[in-house]
Parts: structure tokens; C-alpha cells; sequence
């Protein structure tokens, strides 16, 4: 038996749906559906009734769901323990976030808290968003720091997690603009403006398909470049080769330095929070004190 498959079994009862748990751990829907049935081979019974519809567990599956989910958070507070007995000396953070978040909010975070730090050891791993999680779920980091939005809310379980919101942001369209102020690229309704996209598997590529599809004003726009880096897109905006909904906080630099600008008005912009999670086990006491002094109000 593999520790990955109860993780597996975690991620199914989560979503219902074979599809976005394989998604979210990361691995092809055949794949998953292999694991999930060598875990049935395992416990000797069926775990999962496959009737079509939301994926539901037998009995027997929601009995080995409670003692999986014990195990992997046991696991993951030994894992910790172990790295304290292994690193007496020194204190050790990990934080798992996303690349962008790595370098906006993330950093304003650990300059913040750079004086509770003094001497420890800082680990910032980065991922995409089925990434990060898988990370944080695992138990390989004290504290996620994520986008938070009902359009691409995370089903994490309130009995198990606690979080806060660290920062208000906004996905804004931007172009480059001219030394006078004035904008490359305009929305127009007779010709389409082109457009530099996310990747479909970033959290902000997926909140900015769910806004365009489902506003009234959406502008035409022209794909013509996909990426999965936001600090590559700020580049690419900045080149002139289109518009892209950028982060707030990574694109405000440039606009004060007068090398782009917002396009339209402000319905076409995205509000969402920056929140950072942990479990409600007992962390470190360097990571319970950060918890504690970052924690809004």
C-alpha cells in the first residue's frame, strides 16, 4: 500500500469526481482510476460505487477515508518533528505558493516578518495552483499562500484548515503605453485587440475565462500568445505585442513608471484576495508566532 493512494481516496471524496481528482493530484484520469482500484485490491473491498453521477464511497470507504485522512496528517507531523530533531540549531519556514505570489505578496510578507526570521531557515516553494496545494496537502509546507476567489475556490476542509486574508488585489487589463500616457492597444467593438492569455491550468488563466465568458462587456479579443507565468506576460505587455489581465500588484511598478496603462473602465477588472492557509494542527513555534502577528486586525 502507497501513502499516494490515500491521498488519492482524500482528493476523490473531496471532489466527487474522478476527473478533477486526477487534475488535482496531478496525474491522467486512467492513472488515478488505476490507484484508486489497486487501493480496492488492498483493503479487500470496494471503497468507491461507481452508478454514475457524483462519485460516492461505500462504507468501507468512508471508514478508510477518516483513518487515511489521520495517517497523512500524522505522517506530515512526524515529517516535521523529524526536521526539527534534524536541524536543532536552526528553525525552519516553508511556505508553498505560487510563482507570481512568490514575488509580489510573498516578498512584501517575508521583508515584513524578516525580524521574527533572524536566523532560521526560509524555504519558498512554487508551483501552479494544483501544485501548491498538492505540496501544502501533503504536509511539506507550514503555510499556503494563494489567490482566493469563488470561481476558482480550492475545497479544502474547514475542520482540518484555518485561513486569512493577507491582501486585496485585482487582475487589471493593461497595454503598453506611449510616454503622454496613452495606451498601445484599445478595445474596440469593430476589431479585436490581441490578446496574450494564461495557460488554462493557472489559477488566474481560469478566473479570467470564467470573467470574459460571463460578461456582458467583454471586449473582442484575438488570442494570440498563451504562457504560464504572469511575469512573463508583463514582459510580453510591455513589448507591445498585446493586452493581458495582469495582477495589480505586479503590474503597478511599470504603470507608475509610465510604461503601461489600464485599458477600460474598472468593470473589467477582477477583485480577489491573496489568503494564507495552514492546518489546524500544531505547527512549529516560529511558524505559530508568524501565524499569530500575520493574522489581519
Amino acid at each position: 500500500m502507497q501513502i499516494k493512494w490515500l491521498e488519492d481516496l482524500i482528493a476523490l471524496a473531496e471532489t466527487r469526481s474522478f476527473v478533477r481528482a486526477a487534475t488535482q493530484r496531478h496525474v491522467t484520469h486512467p492513472a488515478f482510476g488505476r490507484r484508486i482500484k489497486s487501493l480496492e485490491e488492498w483493503a479487500g473491498v470496494d471503497l468507491v460505487l461507481r452508478e454514475g453521477g457524483p462519485v460516492t464511497l461505500t462504507p468501507a470507504g468512508e471508514t478508510l477515508l477518516q483513518h487515511a485522512r489521520q495517517a497523512v496528517e500524522a505522517l506530515a507531523a512526524a515529517r516535521t518533528e523529524i526536521l526539527d530533531q534534524a536541524l536543532p540549531s536552526q528553525s525552519v519556514l516553508t511556505l508553498a505558493t505560487g510563482r507570481t505570489l512568490a514575488r509580489t505578496l510573498a516578498a512584501d510578507w517575508l521583508w515584513r516578518i524578516r525580524a521574527h526570521t533572524a536566523g532560521a531557515r526560509v524555504v519558498v516553494r512554487t508551483g501552479s495552483m494544483a501544485e501548491t496545494l498538492q505540496r501544502f496537502e501533503r504536509g511539506d509546507a507550514d503555510f499556503m499562500l494563494t489567490y482566493y476567489h469563488p470561481a476558482i475556490a480550492m475545497r479544502l476542509q474547514p475542520s482540518q484548515y484555518l485561513q486569512h486574508t493577507m491582501a486585496h488585489d485585482r487582475l487589471v487589463p493593461v497595454s503598453r503605453a506611449s510616454a503622454g500616457g496613452k495606451t498601445l492597444h484599445r478595445f474596440s467593438s469593430s476589431k479585436p485587440v490581441p490578446y496574450l492569455a494564461y495557460a488554462n491550468t493557472l489559477a488566474l488563466g481560469q478566473l479570467v475565462s470564467d470573467h470574459l465568458s460571463n460578461h456582458a462587456q467583454a471586449p473582442r479579443l484575438e488570442p494570440i500568445l498563451q504562457c504560464d507565468s504572469a511575469d512573463a506576460l508583463l514582459e510580453y505587455v510591455l513589448k507591445g505585442l498585446g493586452v493581458a489581465w495582469l495582477p495589480w500588484s505586479l503590474a503597478v511598478g511599470a504603470h507608475k513608471e509610465g510604461k503601461l496603462a489600464p485599458l477600460a473602465s474598472k468593470a473589467l477588472e477582477i477583485a480577489f484576495e491573496v489568503r494564507m492557509v495552514r492546518t489546524k494542527r500544531r505547527l512549529s513555534p516560529l511558524a505559530e508566532t508568524l501565524w499569530e502577528i500575520s493574522a489581519p486586525g
